[in-house]
């Protein structure tokens, strides 16, 4: 029993895969044009760099939670962006179909 006590105190190993994927992350959402102005990118981007802090800091488990968190945003900041972008094409599309129609319409 003794044995389960100390591996419950074992120290939290660096989350390093962690940190590297959440930093693809920011990037992917950075690069399809998340910005400060979506809100989710901004608290990526805060979490990102308090978990930097923390691998700092060695407090590995508060690192990997925060990059776990921050990560989990800029999916989602990718995927507001994403979806702003493919709202807006599928309106532009509607439109011309709209003027399409008119116009084919007044040819008939």
């Amino acid at each position: 029993m003794a044995f389960l006590v100390l591996a419950g105190c074992a120290n939290d190993p660096a989350p390093n895969e962690q940190m590297r994927l959440t930093e693809q992350a920011v990037e992917q959402a950075r690069a399809v044009g998340a910005t400060e102005q979506v809100e989710e990118m901004t608290q990526a981007e805060q979490k990102l760099a308090r978990a930097q802090k923390n691998m700092g800091e060695e407090d590995f488990k508060r690192a990997r939670i925060l990059a776990e968190q921050s990560e989990l945003d800029a999916r989602l900041a990718e995927a507001r962006v994403l979806t702003q972008k493919s709202d807006k094409q599928l309106a532009e599309l509607n439109a011309r179909i709209a003027r399409l129609r008119k116009q084919l319409g007044d040819v008939q």
